[in-house]
């Protein structure tokens, strides 16, 4: 899934974490409101939709605070234990929520058929209406929010909660239509019709949510943009340097990079340190949550390193 906002490592793993903890709070405040209002219009209607509708966000509660777990135990420093840090709690925080949304998408999608096979007619669907009302505009403030915070942080974990809180507003629109359709217009059908389509969906958005988790998990390279941006400003110096074998990842707040540095055989290894300490810097000015590793290689040296990683296959050779 492509997300329109600064890469992650742009801004210090404490304050990113900082922000992103602020914003799931807000997330569990919002859902535990709606959560309690659904309950109430779906024991006022028996409408499957609004059943639909609150195991929806009886998930997003559950994956707000699995969330705020994984983004507090992320930000925390390396240990002896973990000395890359502890930022890939987020993908297997993603992969969780992914879990229960797609159980809870088969267990909707269950009870919609039931009621398509034995339709009944709804009554009382003005309480409904009017919750799923407030819910869409509660969801829209949460969404202004959670788009300042990923503006700022990049967080994996603040994009996956606004992509899911994006498809709730289409959701609870869709409700909206069965339950008006089942109550005002009595056409039963349309409701266990809506609940199976909000259970699809459901079900699309767990897979969205388990695929950017595994590219995290699986150290997907950054953004190309991310890596040209990483190159130029590691080339940028009083000497004619170039780059190769760079390789990146992301993990939470943190992005590690690693990659050769050619320099001039004629310098000394003082001031081959003082050329990467600068090359270092550079790039952590515009990449603060990122952990560096340069190795320094004479301009025209043999090759060196273990064949199986030598030649990579697709775009990212460099």
């Amino acid at each position: 899934m492509a997300h329109d906002h600064m890469p992650a490592g742009r801004m210090h793993p404490s304050e990113a974490a900082s922000i992103t903890k602020r914003t799931v709070l807000l997330s569990v405040a919002t859902a535990s409101v709606l959560i309690c209002l659904k309950i109430w219009a779906w024991l006022a209607s028996g409408s499957v939709s609004i059943l639909a509708s609150l195991a929806d966000s009886g998930l997003d509660l559950a994956a707000s605070l699995m969330t705020l777990g994984a983004v507090v135990y992320a930000a925390e420093p390396p240990d002896a234990e973990h000395r890359y840090g502890h930022g890939k709690a987020e993908g297997f925080a993603a992969l969780l929520q992914a879990g229960l949304v797609g159980a809870s998408s088969a267990l909707i999608a269950r009870e919609a058929i039931d009621r398509f096979l034995d339709p009944r007619p709804m009554e009382n669907g003005v309480i409904p209406i009017t919750v799923m009302l407030v819910s869409i505009l509660l969801t829209l403030a949460l969404l202004y929010f959670q788009t300042r915070a990923l503006n700022k942080t990049g967080s994996v974990a603040t994009a996956g909660d606004r992509a899911h809180y994006m498809a709730d507003v289409g959701a609870n629109i869709a409700v909206i239509v069965g339950v008006a359709g089942a109550s005002f217009l009595k056409i039963p059908l349309i409701d266990p019709l809506v609940g199976l389509g909000v259970a699809l969906w459901l079900a699309f958005g767990a897979l969205d949510v388990a695929r950017d988790a595994v590219d995290q998990l699986m150290d997907k390279e950054l953004s190309d943009e991310a890596r040209e941006r990483i190159k130029f400003l590691a080339e940028t110096g009083n000497y004619e340097l170039s780059v190769h074998g760079l390789r990146t990842r992301a993990a939470g707040p943190i992005i590690h990079i690693q990659f050769h540095l050619d320099l001039p055989e004629t310098i000394s290894l003082a001031e081959a340190h003082d050329i990467m300490v600068d090359c270092e810097k550079r790039i952590l000015s515009e990449f603060p949550g990122a952990d560096i590793l340069i190795h320094p290689d004479p301009k025209g040296s043999e090759p060196h390193g273990t064949d199986f990683f030598k030649k990579i296959v697709g775009h990212h050779s460099d």
